[in-house]
């Protein structure tokens, strides 16, 4: 099993300007200096092995989009612009030969209907290629309208019956399990304006779980900690927690308390408790540089080491960026 990450912004997309490229490679000749290249694997190298991610790479634009792979069907959630690039390379497979041009099923687990959650579907082309069968779930009722509502005049030129797939909208039931393209599919209700579900995905004893949008009080609050927490069997010995910590523990607590979002605190506390193989931080916030996320990644880490009374800790901690997979 391998989950892809097309989209981990959260909120809405976040621009990569030319200020911030040029910055990147300013910062990169300035660390190739004392090297000497004679061939292209030898640069190449250079990059993968010695320069940081922040000047090789970009933490990423894309809003809400992950792909859990394991089957012929495509596994996802959320339908943030991330679903679009995820289209993208499904018709790149088409032309490659590697792809049926159509009857391929697309399952699309939604959080929930704020903007940067479901924003690109209009623009997945899959879903306008007679054939192909996009199957949408939900918790909440009246699921197809907010897709219908999207399309509509004036927020968008082509209405959602004028997509040429199969669009189904099911609407799951809070506290049933199902089995869907082979996954054993359980979701939870979360703390956010409007009310988000997170999802847990279970299949040949591997599990992950997407817990995007949901606010979890940090240690000031006892409820984070209390052994009777609905979170904490929710995460139980999960292989992979994607975890929704857009702001650091000043911005949760301080000032965006309430916002519907946690904070790497909350993330590595509950965790730890739920006894959780790999972490990953997500919805990263849209105004953080790849310097500031940086930092929260290593200030994640560093808690880990504090809250285990700085002994190491086995679980693994990582921080998503549109473009990561991590194979389980």
């Amino acid at each position: 099993m391998r989950v892809y990450f097309w989209g981990t912004r959260g909120s809405l997309p976040a621009s990569i300007t030319a200020e911030t490229v040029r910055a990147k490679v300013v910062r990169a000749i300035k660390e190739a200096k004392t090297h000497k290249f004679t061939n292209d694997e030898e640069i190449e190298r250079f990059v993968d092995n010695d320069l940081p991610f922040t000047v090789r790479g970009n933490y990423g634009s894309n809003t809400p989009c992950v792909e859990i792979r394991n089957g012929k069907e495509y596994v996802i959630c959320d339908a943030g612009t991330g679903l679009r690039d995820l289209g993208n390379y499904h018709m790149k497979r088409i032309e490659q030969g590697l792809q049926r041009k159509s009857g391929s099923v697309f399952n699309i687990f939604i959080s929930h209907f704020h903007w940067d959650h479901i924003q690109g579907f209009p623009f997945f082309t899959p879903a306008y290629i007679p054939g192909n069968i996009v199957k949408v779930y939900s918790f909440h009722k009246n699921l197809k309208s907010y897709f219908v509502k999207q399309q509509n005049q004036p927020y968008f030129p082509v209405p959602l019956a004028s997509m040429n797939a199969n669009i189904e909208f099911v609407v799951l039931k809070p506290g049933k399990s199902y089995e869907i393209s082979g996954f054993h599919v359980t979701g939870i209700k979360q703390e956010h304006p409007g009310i988000s579900y997170g999802y847990r995905f279970r299949k040949a004893g591997k599990t992950v779980v997407y817990s995007s949008d949901a606010e979890h009080k940090t240690s000031y609050d006892s409820t984070a900690r209390e052994e009777n927490y609905p979170f904490l069997d929710f995460f139980k010995e999960a292989d992979l927690l994607i975890f929704d910590a857009q702001y650091d523990w000043g911005e949760a607590v301080l000032s965006k308390d309430d916002w519907g979002h946690s904070s790497y605190v909350a993330a590595v506390e509950l965790a730890v408790k739920a006894k959780v193989k790999h972490l990953c931080l997500f919805h990263n916030e849209p105004t953080y540089t790849d310097e500031r996320l940086d930092v929260l990644l290593d200030d994640t880490r560093n808690y880990l080491k504090i809250y285990n009374d700085h002994k190491p800790h086995p679980m693994k901690v990582d921080l998503a960026y549109d473009g990561y997979e991590v194979n389980l």
